[in-house]
């Protein structure tokens, strides 16, 4: 029987990955001493429905928190010491230096293995003001009861939220739900700005079809008020500019990872700004590992680093890292940055790259802008949009954005999985994906979006954006844009500069149209305007683009720029 002492393990933080991590490693052995340490007094709560706390549809903290020290010691027999800040790392010595938050006493700890679950904070700009009563972050539960109890005793009537990301929309969504006016201040051209602009713009529609105040490419300049509280907002410079007038300001710009300890321990700072880690989550120091928001993750598609701060990530790094300190093979395998966001009636989800990001990554991309019911419209369905991006050299679906009231969440996550495994646009068509006129429709948006990408990039039908559109008529080149709708449907709008031949009239009016021009034909949203495509390439025209997404995507990308 083994004399030497047991396994040491210490993890600074206790949200998702730090408490993963200490549970996979209790989970392998029993005889590892695990000590957590946590500043604050919440562990291993959910981050990201602190704004349904807020906005009232979550009615109590303790749903989003439902895990206490006590429940950790009896379950794992982990030792999670709350109100306990790390405040300095020996990597030589292996040791911690912590502090009671409570006596303001300070104590030294060793470890044999050091996890920095350290996380993020949120960043807020150095603005005149952004330190007056009724200006909040929203990082945990202590922030979130904070704005609910402002909320509640001050009977706010107006906010502004400045930054359009996840939990600027978020709160955005609950602030509005609880009636109030919302103005929204983001120094982007869009809300979502992760997001292709012309998917960011659905969003930005979406907030000003609930009475939202939107201003984009807007900074703020200062925050106004006294020691009773904020009145306002500055925004342009701090001298010279309007003032929206508000009860509460949510400041929500953006996170940093917390490095002060890693710099403490040495550890090298990856080209994300975040830790650098291997597949286990290894730092370059010896015995010190870090996981979760703080460090590193890469890109399942690129291979190259990325840092993208989402609680699902944190998990399983967590747990990958729990597993190998305690001598398991576990390896993280990189991720797709999917990720999806409830606005008002969307959902605006993505997975993978956007086509910004493929086309600065050095592809060749083909997009699609497939517009369908995300069930029979005779059982309810809605407009679902999904924006899909494939390599035109292998075929390889790299990317997806997804908006509709219903549906989008199924879809993106095909569309992951389907990215995950390397599939080509072709095999979409061949999945065999559960159908019921309640949940889909017999061809799936999922199978029309590799077929037709697939057509695209075997040359049988190809596509052109808006923006492509554009640009070829920016540069000059003659471009001849036939209309196939009724005349019924282009009385709606149409197209500038496009002639109108109905599809039943295509045969017959070809001569019309010259066969050597760069020709695009159209529809409402992509079918008929595939079947003119059809015809066109039939007759003999040498190139025949169908506009992806139809008339009702032009005319959102048009509205956006």
């Amino acid at each position: 029987m083994s004399t030497s002492s047991p396994l040491k393990i210490v993890v600074v933080g206790s949200v998702a990955a730090g408490t993963s991590a200490a549970a996979k490693a209790r989970r392998n052995t029993e005889t590892a001493r695990i000590t957590v340490y946590e500043r604050d007094h919440d562990i291993s709560y959910s981050g990201c429905g602190l704004p349904y706390f807020v906005g009232g549809e979550v009615e109590t903290i303790d749903e989003l928190t439902p895990r206490n020290a006590a429940w950790f010691k009896a379950r794992y027999d982990v030792d999670v010491r709350t109100g306990h800040e790390v405040t300095a790392v020996d990597a030589a010595a292996r040791t911690v230096t912590v502090r009671d938050l409570a006596t303001e006493e300070t104590f030294e700890d060793t470890y044999d293995e050091l996890i920095l679950a350290t996380g993020v904070r949120s960043v807020v700009p150095p603005l005149p003001g952004v330190d007056l009563p009724g200006v909040f972050t929203v990082r945990n539960p202590s922030d979130a009861r904070a704005i609910r109890e402002w909320i509640e005793e001050r009977q706010v009537r107006r906010a502004v939220v400045v930054g359009a990301g996840y939990i600027g929309l978020e709160m955005t969504e609950q602030l509005t739900e609880r009636g109030i006016e919302v103005t929204v201040i983001e120094a982007l051209e869009h809300a979502m700005p992760r997001m292709d602009a012309d998917m960011s713009a659905r969003v930005d529609a979406e907030l000003r079809k609930h009475d939202v105040d939107l201003r984009l490419g807007t900074r703020v300049g200062a925050i106004e008020g006294d020691d009773g509280g904020v009145t306002g907002v500055r925004v342009g410079s701090a001298d010279d500019g309007d003032t929206v007038p508000t009860d509460l300001v949510i400041v929500s710009v953006g996170v940093r990872p917390n490095l002060e300890l890693a710099q403490q321990a040495g550890v090298t700072i990856g080209p994300t700004g975040a830790i650098a880690v291997d597949p286990q989550g290894r730092t370059d120091v010896a015995h010190v590992w870090a996981v979760g928001d703080v460090a590193e993750s890469f890109n399942l598609i690129t291979d190259e680093p990325t840092w993208v701060p989402l609680g699902s990530t944190a998990n399983k790094m967590g747990r990958i890292t729990g597993d190998a300190i305690t001598g398991g093979t576990l390896e993280h395998r990189g991720i797709l940055g999917t990720s999806i966001v409830r606005v008002f009636d969307l959902a605006v989800a993505q997975t993978g790259l956007t086509e910004d990001q493929a086309r600065a990554a050095g592809y060749d991309v083909e997009v699609l802008h497939n517009i369908k019911p995300d069930r029979p419209e005779y059982l309810g369905g809605e407009s679902l949009l999904i924006k899909a991006v494939a390599d035109r050299a292998t075929g390889r679906l790299l990317g997806a954005q997804a908006i509709g009231a219903s549906g989008a969440d199924k879809r993106i996550d095909v569309l992951a999985t389907a990215i995950t495994y390397g599939a080509d646009v072709a095999d979409l068509f061949h999945l065999d994906l559960a159908y019921s006129p309640t949940y889909a429709t017999t061809k799936d948006p999922v199978h029309y979006t590799g077929m037709a990408l697939d057509n695209a990039i075997r040359g049988k039908a190809r596509l052109i954006t808006p923006a492509e559109l554009d640009r070829h008529r920016a540069d000059g080149e003659k471009v001849q844009v036939v209309d196939v709708r009724s005349a019924k449907d282009r009385a709606k709008g149409f197209v500038e500069d496009s002639v109108h031949i109905p599809l039943a009239e295509l045969r017959a009016r070809a001569g019309e149209l010259d066969p050597a021009a760069l020709t695009v034909t159209y529809c409402n949203k992509g079918v008929t305007g595939n079947a003119g495509q059809n015809v066109l390439r039939n007759l003999g025209f040498e190139q025949v683009y169908n506009l992806s997404g139809g008339n009702k995507n032009y005319q959102a990308w048009t509205s956006a720029h």
